[in-house]
């Protein structure tokens, strides 16, 4: 593991919620932080529990300049600086413009990857986003919003691929209502990916939203729809692989 470098901070994925699916580089980055500063109720707790900085920072409502000049200050007193992410950062982690705001100030960036919710609910479902013979191509995209002004879900939905949803636990029924393909095509709702409290909801396009609605999902959830959320019932071909 590098030492302290200077004017660095490390940006770590801290997995989809099982504290057990951080990375082992990623796990002895938050052992050696001086700082960590994690995404508030997206991170498990006993993940920032478990770690013995002596700095621990929630970052839910901090605002960019603040963050960046908060980490910009650990930094140059010498602490190594972690800044936890939940998930994978590359998917909607919002990294590029702090990245770009700690590149101003001469800090670089190192990237430790984490295992994205979106993985962990294909574990959860037994199942894989590409079987032979069903899907090729896994299309992962979110739904218009408070943050976004337009998505592309009707024209996205018209290939023949396995779709997953980011950010749309409030939208399920505008996400539903925008697909092209057909309303029997197979969808599931998973809440908590991988945390003990996980949920799975399964349905078709047609029913998935008021599935979802009369669990009582609102938040933290994926949209997955495609045969192959069927798992060994999708249909699919033996591989080439094991021909």
């Amino acid at each position: 593991m590098p030492g302290s470098e200077a004017k660095l901070v490390w940006f770590v994925g801290a997995g989809p919620g099982d504290p057990e699916l951080i990375t082992v580089k990623g796990k002895a980055l938050l052992d050696q932080a001086d700082v960590l500063i994690y995404a508030g109720s997206l991170v498990n707790p006993a993940l920032v529990a478990g770690s013995p900085a002596a700095e621990k920072l929630d970052s839910w409502g901090m605002h960019l300049d603040g963050m960046v000049a908060l980490m910009a200050d650990r930094v140059h007193q010498g602490k190594r600086v972690v800044r936890l992410h939940s998930g994978d950062p590359a998917l909607y982690g919002s990294i590029v413009e702090q990245i770009a705001e700690l590149e101003k100030l001469g800090i670089a960036v190192r990237i430790v990857p984490g295992v994205s919710s979106v993985f962990a609910a294909a574990a959860a479902l037994t199942t894989e986003y590409t079987p032979r013979g069903v899907s090729e191509t896994l299309i992962i995209t979110r739904p218009a919003g408070k943050t976004l002004g337009k998505d592309y879900i009707t024209e996205l939905s018209q290939y023949p691929a396995t779709l997953a949803f980011f950010l749309g636990s409030e939208h399920f029924a505008d996400i539903t209502a925008k697909l092209a393909c057909p309303k029997d095509t197979p969808a599931v709702v998973i809440f908590h990916a991988s945390w003990p409290d996980q949920r799975i909801i399964t349905g078709t396009v047609a029913d998935i939203a008021e599935k979802a609605q009369d669990a009582g999902i609102t938040r933290s959830a994926l949209l997955i729809v495609g045969r192959a959320v069927m798992g060994v019932g999708s249909g699919y071909q033996r591989s080439h692989l094991y021909s």
